[in-house]
């Protein structure tokens, strides 16, 4: 698989932190379209410090990385936005829905960001609420919704621009068993179905459970877990 055919491809990556203190070096992480990837690490290990990297929303100090075929490290701050509105989806433990517009809106909100038509990106919010089993809630707010429905919606939200790569940090953390089966579930659904390629950190092995493959972060990069 090359940098051209992968969804996401990162060579030799290597992060700091002050103190001094390397958090990895010589990472180096393919992934495929359909394919979910589960990382695992020690709480300071540096996966969420990853995933904004992957996202370039934060630089390495080595390495090089491409996402949907496109090079990140020649790219600047505004390409690099506009890189993570069209071709990127996100995915946060803490839900992040903005409790001030309808879940339409809400969902809505990355088609709005780079498309100008309003009433296509509610069209197709409303789609992607009904395809999280939410398509009668598109006029409810936050406050009306459970845990695991509020994730639904983030996921939906997500998806709805058809990014290539999602990137999950911790989704299902504040989800109770069951409901985080469900929207794991869901959740796999979604990105195989799209032939998205998806990276997710996590503590749970219930949430690594769904993924094609499970690597470990530590210093020295990724490895498979035995």
């Amino acid at each position: 698989m090359t940098a051209d055919s992968a969804i996401l491809v990162a060579r030799g990556l290597g992060k700091s932190v002050p103190g001094p203190r390397r958090l990895f070096a010589g990472l180096d992480l393919v992934v495929g379209a359909g394919e979910i990837v589960a990382i695992l690490g020690e709480s300071g290990a540096g996966k969420s410090t990853l995933l904004n990297i992957l996202a370039g929303l934060d630089s390495a100090d080595a390495g090089e990385l491409w996402v949907a075929g496109t090079a990140l490290g020649p790219l600047d701050e505004a390409a690099r936005t506009r890189l993570r509105r069209t071709r990127i989806g996100f995915v946060f433990q803490a839900f992040h829905i903005l409790p001030y517009l309808t879940l339409r809106r809400n969902v809505a909100l990355p088609l709005a960001l780079v498309r100008p038509d309003a009433a296509a990106a509610l069209a197709a919010a409303d789609r992607m609420l009904a395809a999280v089993g939410l398509g009668d809630r598109g006029g409810d707010y936050a406050r009306d919704l459970s845990g695991g429905e509020l994730q639904r919606v983030a996921i939906a939200r997500a998806l709805v621009h058809d990014p290539a790569l999602i990137l999950a940090d911790e989704p299902t953390g504040n989800l109770d068993p069951d409901t985080a089966a469900a929207v794991l579930a869901l959740f796999a659904g979604a990105v195989r179905a799209r032939r998205a390629g998806a990276v997710l950190v996590t503590h749970s092995e219930a949430a690594a459970a769904i993924a094609d493959r499970v690597l470990v972060l530590g210093r020295d990069g990724l490895r498979a877990r035995s």
